[in-house]
């Protein structure tokens, strides 16, 4: 297997860069008319059968427009390494040509120029569109399509009919196995209700009940792997559900149940499908994160494919460790990843990828899945399509400290609440609003539609909040992958403060300042949070103001009528001069 022939091609079919034939050179950057779907679906096929993966689409049925980070900081022995890219130093690493479609899929360059050049991203009928094409070319019965997880939470759609919209999505793409994480944010008798919905299995190595007084004690709670047939080949499929899910999300969901790595089991599935079941190839549908999962194959001998999820990194070419190839489709539908396979008598002999970006305005709408789109919004129509107003500036999610769509909702609830500091989650997940367009409710669930989503106002002491901060500084900057339990820093309203992410755990964090003072340890401060369970370390909590999150947004941005949300940010780094290193650098 020649990687660097593999990447080659790939970076040669990706849009922008131009039909690449032997004795040819590039042809430049692709503007939108002359993009074709041949260029979209440009791949070399081989082997004997296809692998299709999604993760991390969190419920998005509909196309939107999605905005990679402008930061993306770590632990310096993982800041511009695969996981840890964006920018230019992505582009760069890739291969990507500046002004692409790859380019604006990929990177946060240039964003809203080349959204109004290329248009929304994902996409249910759209990815079908795609899913069609590939089986049509290999044979329904040659492919297999895998999804990662964080596929049923995440929209209003999705709040509303307590995941059962996008099972009935995924039924429609014709999902074969999953896994999940968010999904247990519906709580685990609601869990397996949607799982008797789903036509797609769903295998978890990792999960097992831990109540003494319950039937499943120290059993495993769903099947941990799979066999499947296509192409002659026997691949067997081991899940991986996200191993901190009691740790990121309240417990209360997930009562009963243990999740972990669990490194020792995998391994020993592993060998029970290549020793006892003598299958071709052994693939490992994840939601570790991508680094964590580059970990989890240097601990793990054996598995021929991981692909991950939970980290939501577009990764356009494979890496490769300890033999295992791993994989990631992105996030929100923005993408499909496709993997063909040459596996037979016990092994891999083969194989070729390509990381599909679904550009919904080049790829025809399947009229059957926005028939279903229509049919699953319908009852919730009036409330998600109400205008609550424009911005000024565009909103994103994503990035390591700070958001505009973040500082929206801190700003919404500091207005409402009259606290001295708001918390807001650092999730990787949910949508981007361009400048001068109108906010819908819809967008407001997009950022906001968690089943625990009421904000909750209290009293902290100065120093608690200090040590608070240093505690995520140390989850979020862990040098070891394996201790970083998932998200950005989280987002902070009425505060700023410096950090040195490779400072010493517990003292990463200095110039921390509430309403323009430095932080009094000794003092109470007033503060506000959703999404956690901060209220559990809190006094003399506030029952009169608590609110659902959604709520707080809507009338914030009625009453504003244009929001004007700054790019500039509350957090200074210390150690890093950009926010997107190259490896090896603290400059971009």
């Amino acid at each position: 297997m020649d990687i660097s022939r593999r990447d080659f091609m790939h970076i040669a079919a990706i849009l922008g860069i131009g039909a690449v034939a032997s004795g040819c050179a590039s042809k430049g950057v692709k503007t939108p008319a002359q993009v074709s779907l041949k260029d979209i679906y440009a791949f070399k096929s081989m082997g004997n059968f296809t692998l299709l993966h999604m993760c991390d689409i969190h419920a998005h049925l509909k196309p939107l427009y999605w905005r990679e980070p402008s930061t993306l900081i770590s632990a310096p022995n993982l800041v511009g390494t695969p996981g840890f890219l964006c920018g230019e130093a992505f582009a760069k690493h890739y291969g990507l040509e500046p002004s692409s479609l790859d380019a604006y899929f990929d990177t946060h360059m240039d964003f809203d120029t080349l959204a109004k050049k290329f248009g929304k991203m994902g996409g249910i009928s759209h990815m079908k569109t795609y899913l069609d094409h590939v089986r049509s070319e290999r044979g329904k019965e040659n492919v297999l399509f895998l999804d990662s997880g964080d596929t049923w939470q995440g929209t209003g759609v999705a709040l509303k009919t307590d995941g059962e919209a996008i099972v009935k999505a995924q039924n429609y793409l014709g999902v074969d196995i999953m896994t999940g994480h968010w999904e247990f944010t519906y709580g685990k008798e609601r869990v397996l209700e949607l799982i008797e919905m789903l036509d797609a299995k769903f295998i978890a190595q990792n999960v097992i009940g831990n109540d003494p007084f319950a039937d499943d004690y120290e059993e495993l709670i769903f099947s941990p792997y799979t066999i499947e047939e296509r192409g002659g080949a026997k691949i067997g499929v081991i899940g991986q559900a996200f191993p901190f899910t009691s740790t990121a999300n309240p417990k209360e969901f997930t009562e009963g149940w243990s999740f972990g790595i669990r490194p020792e089991t995998l391994q020993d599935y592993v060998d029970e499908l290549r020793n006892e079941h003598k299958v071709d190839c052994v693939v490992v549908i994840s939601h570790d994160g991508f680094s964590v999962d580059q970990e989890v194959a240097r601990m793990v001998n054996g598995i021929d494919f991981i692909l991950s999820g939970h980290t939501h990194d577009p990764s356009p070419a494979p890496i490769v460790i300890n033999g295992t190839v791993i994989v990631i489709a992105g996030s929100h539908g923005k993408y499909v990843g496709r993997l063909d396979v040459d596996a037979r008598d016990g092994k891999v002999h083969g194989y070729e990828y390509k990381l599909v970006p679904i550009a919904s305005n080049m790829i025809p709408a399947d009229p059957a899945g926005d028939k279903l789109i229509e049919e699953l919004y319908a009852p919730f129509a009036d409330e998600f399509n109400e205008v609550l107003g424009k911005t000024k500036n565009t909103l994103y999610k994503r990035d390591t400290f700070f958001s505009t769509f973040d500082q929206l909702i801190n700003d919404a609830i500091i207005d409402e609440m009259k606290c001295d500091i708001s918390f807001t989650p650092g999730y990787r997940w949910g949508t981007t609003v361009l400048a001068g367009d109108d906010i819908l409710m819809d967008n407001v669930y997009e950022m906001c539609g968690i089943t625990y989503p009421n904000v909750y106002t209290f009293e902290l002491k100065g120093k608690q909040i200090a040590n608070l901060l240093e505690d995520i500084a140390d989850n979020v900057f862990n040098a070891n992958p394996l201790y970083q339990q998932g998200g950005d820093m989280s987002r902070l309203g009425g505060v700023t403060y410096s950090i040195a992410v490779a400072g010493e755990a517990g003292k990463r964090i200095s110039k921390l300042m509430i309403g323009g003072q430095p932080i009094d340890l000794e003092k109470t401060y007033v503060v506000s949070s959703w999404g956690g369970n901060l209220q559990n370390a809190g006094m003399n909590l506030q029952k009169d103001k608590i609110r659902p999150v959604y709520d707080v947004v809507r009338d914030y941005i009625k009453r504003e009528k244009v929001v004007d949300v700054s790019n500039e940010g509350n957090v200074t780094l210390v150690d890093y001069e950009c926010g997107c290193p190259t490896k090896g650098s603290t400059s971009c």
